[in-house]
């Protein structure tokens, strides 16, 4: 029953031990750096198509003299000719 007694200091001793030197570890571990936050960025122009709803940007879109499509299709479909 002694060397039990023993046997359960010494551990508890060993686990007090590595729990103080794995705080000393983290201690000095060194800080990663700091990014500064990111600017918010600004929304881009987007249009409807007259077609079908679809939302895209001017470049990809097709324009007509009553609005934008998203292709020559739509704009074809909806009855409207190139501007």
């Amino acid at each position: 029953m002694k060397y039990l007694l023993v046997l359960a200091v010494v551990m508890v001793a060993v686990y007090v031990w590595r729990q103080n030197r794995r705080a000393d570890i983290e201690a000095q571990r060194p800080e990663p750096p700091r990014q500064p936050p990111k600017a918010p960025q600004t929304p881009s122009l987007m249009v409807t198509c007259l077609h079908c709803g679809t939302h895209l940007p001017p470049a990809e879109a097709a324009k007509g003299h009553l609005g934008w499509y998203c292709g020559d299709e739509h704009r074809r479909l909806h009855g409207d000719r190139a501007a």
